[in-house]
């Protein structure tokens, strides 16, 4: 990455037109027959776009300015920012004045809860989830819980898909909200969300989908689809970290979530992350533009592992359902810890994880897993592998034999 930046900011030029050009780019600087990095994580973040970071330096170096002051110079960030908003909307089918800019995905999903609680304050507010939600929508329950409002945690079966009777079941005449994700970022389900959002409507009920893991990975159309409110962060799409949105249906009435000067239309107070704003709009319409290239790319490869995985692993067990995200492989490997799987495939420079990179780093059981039904045991054996369109079968290959090797070992012990 940083040699790539080196060679825009001192020649002036791109040398690479896409993600995929740059990636080959620095494989051909590592090695001539063997790829030095392979990234297998791209449900945890992905490479910002070499565009995306071209525009932003823009934002940074040269029109720099404060989007809130009143001359020309501040204005071009304000123009810069509100193409961004207008960008954006069009690739979810929504209004301008319905996209609030955050800093990712867990501000936007915090906002959404804390939003629609704070203006339900008046009685005890019931909200609905689901028992495998990010970490994010979790622990704002949590904290919501702990200040008057009742949560439903609706089971999901063994694929991870709500229990929609279940779920109609538990709405009350105090429920205010339903939220679900679009897909899962541990084991790819996708969500009825067009089922989910009838039901709540159908209860007066408003619906919010934390979408950070199928945003331009699958179309999502707001309106078609019955959203009221929806989380984006923008480095699963090859944006920058730090910067996301919240969409709200301009019905909707909702508490502001940070508290100080005017910005998002007084919404959300704080200068603007201009550069990262427009970044985020380079990386969007670059990842809208090509999702149907990149889900059949995926697609495909995760078909190709998955078989490799199948034929050279004994005792390996896939999770998930069958409708879900292109690039999600989650497997369950019989007596090979997951951690200890992932380091030793670190040691060839393989890049694969054991399910939220919020939680990389816990040694407990994944509550998703756990909630689909599998043993602690098991979840503690359970490797992702989240695929890009940049990845090839070689790589799959590689990895398959490096992941069979290191599993051979672990169950020696």
């Amino acid at each position: 990455m940083t040699f790539l930046f080196f060679i825009i900011n001192h020649t002036g030029q791109l040398i690479c037109n896409s993600i995929y050009e740059h990636l080959r780019f620095l494989r051909t600087l590592k090695h001539e027959e063997m790829i030095a990095l392979i990234y297998m994580d791209h449900a945890a973040t992905t490479m910002l776009l070499p565009k995306a970071a071209a525009h932003m330096r823009q934002y940074e170096i040269t029109d720099y300015g404060n989007p809130s002051g009143n001359y020309p110079f501040a204005y071009k960030a304000k123009t810069a920012i509100e193409e961004s908003r207008s960008a954006i909307a069009a690739t979810i089918n929504a209004k301008n004045s319905e996209i609030f800019f955050t800093s990712g995905g867990s501000e936007a999903d915090n906002w959404a809860l804390k939003g629609i609680f704070s203006s339900h304050k008046s009685y005890q507010p019931h909200i609905i989830t689901s028992q495998i939600e990010h970490s994010a929508i979790l622990n704002s329950c949590h904290f919501l819980e702990k200040n008057g409002c009742k949560i439903t945690y609706v089971p999901v079966n063994n694929e991870g898909i709500i229990d929609l009777e279940y779920l109609e079941k538990s709405i009350t005449k105090n429920t205010i909200l339903i939220s679900v994700m679009t897909a899962n970022n541990e084991i790819g389900t996708i969500q009825p969300v067009r089922e989910i959002a009838k039901i709540a409507h159908k209860h007066n009920c408003l619906f919010h989908t934390d979408a950070v893991q199928a945003y331009c990975h699958i179309p999502i159309d707001v309106r078609q689809m019955g959203i009221d409110l929806m989380s984006v962060s923008a480095h699963k799409c090859n944006g920058p970290k730090g910067i996301g949105f919240l969409y709200a249906n301009e019905a909707i009435n909702f508490e502001s979530f940070i508290h100080g000067g005017g910005q998002e239309r007084k919404k959300r107070a704080g200068t603007e992350n201009v550069a990262a704003i427009a970044g985020f709009k380079i990386a969007a319409q670059n990842s809208y533009k090509n999702m149907e290239f990149n889900h059949r790319r995926e697609k495909y490869l995760n078909d190709y592992m998955t078989e490799l995985l199948k034929r050279e692993i004994p005792d390996i067990k896939f999770n998930g359902a069958e409708e879900k995200l292109a690039n999600n492989i989650n497997c369950t490997i019989k007596g090979a810890n997951a951690q200890s799987l992932i380091t030793l495939l670190s040691l060839d420079n393989i890049c694969i994880s054991a399910g939220s990179a919020c939680h990389s780093d816990s040694s407990s059981a994944s509550h998703v897993l756990i909630a689909t039904g599998l043993s602690e045991e098991e979840a503690l054996n359970t490797i992702r592998i989240t695929l890009g369109p940049e990845n090839t079968t070689q790589e799959a290959e590689y990895v398959v034999n490096k992941i069979k090797i290191a599993a051979m070992n672990l169950r020696k012990r």
